[in-house]
């Protein structure tokens, strides 16, 4: 009896994929033909008929022949089924695996195309996470970006003078695209009760967050009012997440502290509703520089009132502003009445200057204003005080002068007026102007009563048919 390994020598299955094609050929081709030579030269031909050793012989040969071309079958057969994963694999189906029957050059060609089909779905699976980061990456430069954007805006303003109402306005608004905010608000510092108050909020639910009021001893922003730390109430914050919630009807909340000089001055703060959402330090990172961007546009509407204080004259005219008119009627009033004198205020108002404004253009009316301020400057004496104390509002203080003396001298003024813009050709630029006198103590004893009296009675002389004095 054979051994095993005498048994798997003699079989084909063991043997490679060129032995057994060799064989296979011998089986079809070459045994068959020496078989039907030898035949025919004992059988045929040596003598007449068909015997039957000879149909046996031929019977044999041909059951030879279909056994080689099976084993030729069956190894083009594995070849094609390799050639057809290989093209499903190629249009991209790359999930598909060879099975490998046997251990030959067929199953080598199959392992291989397995490892590589392996390798391809190793590199896709690298690709997609490459992909998943660089969309994350991208994500995040374009948040920086909007951050940038938005920022340069905002600096705009600032650089471009804008109100402090609007700067803010902005700033709120560009924060709460942040981090997937819902809305966003702002705490501004009310100094007389030391509190802080929702003065802007924007986005959904934004309405109902104004007016809200926190100070230093709050339980919520107390650490973020005292020490300036950032306040974040979300996931990962729970505790301050349920008491953030409770008051401000929002689930989560990422806020910062807005100082000026050393001092706490608001808080900027951004809020949503999501479940399990949690803050990333790079969100704490941007709202905190909309944060700085706001304490520099305060300090700059601080810095340009506190110069607008300082600053004694106008810009356009020349002559003195409202700040020091008014705070130098002030000290005249108080000198009349200390040395039992009188003290005159008189405001012109130039008639229908808007309509003028309309008509001609703002540099008209700037060359317009011009002309008035300097026949006031003209007429009025040394001691007097003359200002524009609004657009198209002049003052003058007269010191030592009553109601009368005060209403000649504004009459004198508004002559030269009129006879000034007559002689323009057009009708609708030929201006005149209106005035109304006070004198303290019969109009009032402090400088707003004068003011409000002598612009009542401006009032008064348009009323009566303008180019007056009253």
């Amino acid at each position: 009896m054979l051994s095993g390994r005498k048994k798997r020598d003699l079989s084909l299955l063991s043997r490679g994929l060129k032995y057994r094609l060799k064989i296979s050929f011998y089986l079809i081709f070459l045994l068959p033909f020496l078989i039907s030579v030898y035949l025919l030269s004992n059988y045929v031909f040596p003598r007449a008929g068909l015997p039957g050793e000879l149909f046996v012989s031929l019977s044999i040969s041909m059951i030879i022949a279909i056994i080689g071309f099976f084993l030729i079958k069956e190894v083009f057969d594995r070849v094609l089924t390799i050639a057809l994963e290989a093209r499903l694999i190629a249009a991209g189906d790359i999930s598909r695996k060879v099975e490998i029957e046997r251990s030959d050059e067929v199953g080598d060609l199959g392992e291989a195309l397995n490892q590589l089909t392996q390798r391809i779905r190793s590199n896709m699976d690298e690709l997609k996470s490459y992909g998943r980061k660089t969309t994350q990456i991208n994500m995040e430069i374009q948040k920086r970006v909007l951050a940038l954007s938005s920022l340069l805006q905002i600096s705009s303003l600032v650089s471009e003078g804008a109100e402090l109402k609007d700067i803010l306005d902005m700033a709120v608004d560009k924060a709460g695209l942040l981090a997937e905010s819902e809305a966003a608000y702002l705490f501004l510092k009310d100094k007389e009760s030391d509190s802080f108050l929702i003065k802007f909020a924007v986005g959904h639910g934004g309405d109902n967050l104004l007016g809200m009021k926190i100070n230093a001893s709050d339980a919520v922003f107390g650490s973020l009012l005292t020490r300036g730390d950032i306040f974040v109430a979300d996931a990962d914050h729970k505790k301050a997440a349920d008491s953030f919630s409770q008051r401000f009807r929002f689930r989560n909340t990422l806020a910062v502290a807005v100082p000026l000089r050393n001092e706490i001055t608001a808080v900027l703060g951004i809020v949503n509703s999501k479940e399990d959402f949690t803050y990333e330090d790079d969100d704490a990172e941007l709202l905190d520089i909309f944060g700085r961007q706001i304490s520099i546009a305060i300090e700059n509407d601080f810095l340009l009132h506190k110069a607008e204080k300082l600053e004694i004259r106008d810009a356009l005219t020349g002559l003195f502003n409202e700040n020091y008119i008014n705070g130098r009627l002030d000290e005249e009033i108080k000198r009349a009445i200390l040395c039992q004198r009188p003290c005159s205020f008189v405001v012109f108002d130039i008639d229908d200057f808007a309509r003028f404004r309309r008509e001609f253009g703002a540099i008209s009316a700037e060359i317009s204003l011009k002309k008035v301020a300097g026949v006031i400057h003209d007429v009025i004496s040394e001691i007097d005080r003359s200002g524009r104390t609004a657009d198209n509002e002049f003052s003058v203080i007269m010191p030592e002068k009553n109601k009368r003396q005060s209403k000649e001298i504004a009459d004198v003024i508004r002559g030269k007026v009129e006879e000034m813009f007559s002689a323009e050709p057009e009708p609708g630029r030929r201006l005149t102007i209106s005035a109304g006198v006070s004198e303290n103590p019969l109009d009032g004893i402090t400088a707003r009563e004068l003011i409000e009296r002598a612009r009542s009675s401006v009032n008064l002389a348009k009323a009566q048919g303008k180019n007056k004095v009253v």
